[in-house]
């Protein structure tokens, strides 16, 4: 469980410093350069990332059972992860959608740790997906008093919603058929 806090604090602390102390980011690329904090802040996000993986894999192995959900938790998850894999690729396609989300990457931050907490009921669930909930939160809460990051993407067009939606349900059946089982070791379907 250890490893698993420590990645969380590693990974999230790295994507809160705009939240924490919003011009340590400014600061540091006018006395260092961009190329030195992108390569800071990807290492110390991968370490953290990598403990994520590792610390939930080995909790899952000796899991501390808080609740028993219904198994019919599991299809309210399905269903919430629907919009999740659109509006990621929505963040990366200026379009309608990521004009009236305004953050669509953090809302399927949002969606994905909630529905994970529905069918999983272990503390190692909780701490990753509540955490991540909590985060993604905080995050957008601190978005209405402060300047988001420009997120780098394709130039705006019609055609990127389109694009964005079918993708990703796309993305959202390869992972509910295949790539979830392939990756995180459980079937969410079967």
């Amino acid at each position: 469980m250890a490893l698993l806090i420590l990645g969380l604090i590693l990974f999230l602390g790295m994507h809160s410093i705009s939240i924490i102390k919003p011009g340590l980011r400014t600061s540091v690329v006018e006395r260092f350069g961009v190329i030195p904090w992108q390569a800071v802040y990807a290492l110390v996000s991968l370490v953290g990332f990598v403990l994520i993986v590792q610390g939930y894999g080995a909790a899952r192995l000796s899991p501390v059972v808080l609740y028993d959900p219904p198994t019919w938790f599991r299809h309210i998850s399905l269903l919430l992860m629907l919009p999740v894999f659109p509006l990621l690729l929505a963040a990366y396609l200026p379009g309608r959608i990521q004009t009236a989300v305004k953050h669509p990457m953090l809302l399927a931050v949002k969606i994905w740790a909630f529905a994970h907490l529905f069918p999983n009921g272990t503390l190692a669930d909780l701490l990753l997906f509540g955490t991540f909930l909590a985060w993604a939160v905080a995050d957008r809460v601190s978005l209405k008093h402060r300047v988001g990051p420009l997120v780098q993407g394709a130039p705006p067009s019609p055609i990127n919603d389109a694009i964005a939606i079918v993708g990703g349900l796309g993305l959202y059946l390869l992972f509910m058929f295949w790539l979830h089982r392939v990756l995180m070791g459980v079937a969410p379907i079967g």
